[in-house]
């Protein structure tokens, strides 16, 4: 049996982390919000991931009661539906949350030979969605501005159902000093970018490391930025349409670079 804890006062202090947690609020100790069975679970897969919580119905813990004992969590709260629905402050249709800590980021020089890198990236899902994309390749490392949404965000995470937290990930102060740093490295850095001497992605030759930088959802990158790269890409679009949504862009791109 599992030990819970049932919720009378959904405002005490223990559970104010499931009340004030927004999109890219972070507190001091790195904590984050999941929420949903599927995210919450494949979560907890992470032996390496601090747990502080889990806050969550009756019909959840009874049918993830085996799985759950055999996790290291040192608190479950039981609260109901409507309770959860308050804290949220909106109709959800999930029946769990968790409380936990975000893994460390991983230094620049251990990330894997094939990176995917943003560039001022604004938004959460596009952040969770490229997430699920290159965990679904094999694309390990994930490196990010540190004016993007977090991976780790909440809703980063549903988007990415959880695969966030199976790639790696580094935080990057300036770009410029980043680029010059993976191209010492021995990363070819190509930019996904549509510009008249792009070259077509059926026709990349590409490295045994690389990394593929995607920009801003609506400015792209700028000259400054694609001046640095190696290789600027495109990938070959009928007339008239301009681009992709930068996550299908980087999943095709991702594809094809594993597959060249």
């Amino acid at each position: 049996m599992l030990n819970l804890i049932e919720v009378i006062d959904i405002k005490i202090k223990e559970l104010e982390m499931y009340h004030q947690l927004r999109e890219n609020a972070f507190r001091a100790d790195n904590s984050f919000i999941a929420d949903s069975p599927k995210v919450v679970n494949l979560l907890l897969e992470q032996e390496e991931l601090k747990i502080k919580s889990i806050l969550a119905t009756r019909e959840y813990y009874d049918e993830f009661e085996n799985f759950l004992k055999t996790k290291n969590i040192p608190i479950f709260y039981l609260t109901t539906k409507a309770q959860m629905q308050t804290i949220v402050g909106h109709k959800i249709h999930h029946n769990c949350m968790m409380h936990g800590i975000r893994p460390a980021q991983t230094p620049l020089e251990k990330l894997h030979d094939n990176i995917i890198m943003l560039d001022n990236i604004t938004s959460s899902e596009n952040v969770g969605s490229i997430a699920r994309s290159a965990a679904a390749l094999g694309v390990n490392s994930y490196l990010l501005p540190n004016s993007s949404p977090h991976p780790f965000n909440r809703r980063a995470l549903r988007v990415s159902m959880g695969h966030s937290g199976l790639i790696n990930y580094h935080i990057y102060d300036d770009i410029f000093t980043t680029i010059k740093t993976l191209k010492m490295h021995g990363y070819r850095v190509y930019a996904a970018e549509v510009t008249p001497t792009s070259t077509f992605l059926s026709k990349v030759e590409v490295s045994q490391k690389w990394v593929l930088l995607m920009g801003h959802e609506g400015k792209g990158l700028s000259n400054e930025i694609l001046d640095v790269c190696d290789e600027v890409v495109t990938i070959e679009m009928v007339a008239g349409i301009k681009s992709f949504n930068v996550a299908v862009a980087a999943s095709i791109i991702m594809y094809k670079f594993l597959h060249h």
